[in-house]
């Protein structure tokens, strides 16, 4: 059990943290200098919610189905909402985010490179959700920003007679690149710059370090596999544009 001393020190050093970031950012006037203090509390009370819950429902198969349902559809729309109108965003989102996390499970799952279990479910489809979200936010915020910023060049191909998916090929191209490059260089790094929270988690819990890292390389292998799928069918579902993108806040 933690102690309330423990609770208490935890509390200090996440206020510092926190007052430390959005100091700077009202410093430098940043857009929104206190989203990310924000962030910090709904995360905090998000996650004490959630420890709750999965003290009731870590065994039962249903609920965890549950848990990660409610997990997709809050990921969907917080990316959908990060690339302009929500309604024109989100079925685009939620079919790209699906594609991902339904191929790359199926495979984690089916070729039994994880087992099959409620908490395994649980801990690896939450870990690829997020991720997934992430992937989304940064390759449907970089393709419309590139067609923003190389508007007159596609308006030049359309202008030429190219259809509006060829006006934007190199694009899309560049927006997968660009959302891939943090999951890719975390990947590379793993065990030299970071050490992922699974990882350390696992054998925090007196778990092997070798079969804890077994589980994080399939866990990273997912997240490839996952948010490659995630970028492409987003930015190939965006990439017919026959106007100018509204610019993104």
């Amino acid at each position: 059990m933690i102690d309330a001393r423990t609770i208490a020190l935890s509390l200090v050093g996440v206020l510092a943290l926190v007052a430390l970031a959005t100091g700077l950012l009202v410093w430098m006037r940043a857009p929104q200098p206190f989203a990310p203090a924000w962030a910090v509390l709904r995360g905090t009370l998000q996650l004490a919610a959630i420890s709750l819950v999965l003290s009731g429902i870590i065994r039962s198969g249903l609920l965890i189905a549950a848990a990660l349902v409610v997990m997709f559809a809050v990921a969907s729309w917080t990316a959908a909402r990060r690339l302009g109108v929500l309604r024109e965003r989100y079925v685009p989102v939620a079919v790209a985010m699906g594609a991902g996390i339904l191929i790359s499970l199926a495979i984690v799952f089916l070729t039994g490179a994880i087992d099959f279990t409620p908490r395994y479910a649980l801990a690896i489809g939450g870990i690829v959700i997020g991720n997934a979200m992430t992937i989304a936010t940064l390759s449907g915020r970089r393709f419309v920003e590139l067609v923003d910023d190389r508007w007159e060049d596609v308006e030049g191909w359309l202008a030429l007679g190219a259809r509006p998916r060829e006006a934007t090929r190199e694009l899309v191209r560049r927006a997968i690149h660009a959302a891939l490059v943090p999951t890719t260089d975390q990947t590379r790094t793993t065990g030299l710059v970071t050490l992922p929270g699974a990882f350390v988690g696992a054998v925090f819990g007196g778990v092997s370090p070798l079969e804890a890292g077994r589980f994080q390389i399939v866990v990273l292998a997912s997240i490839i596999g996952c948010g490659a799928i995630v970028a492409v069918v987003l930015t190939a579902w965006l990439a017919p544009v026959r106007v100018r993108p509204a610019i993104l806040t």
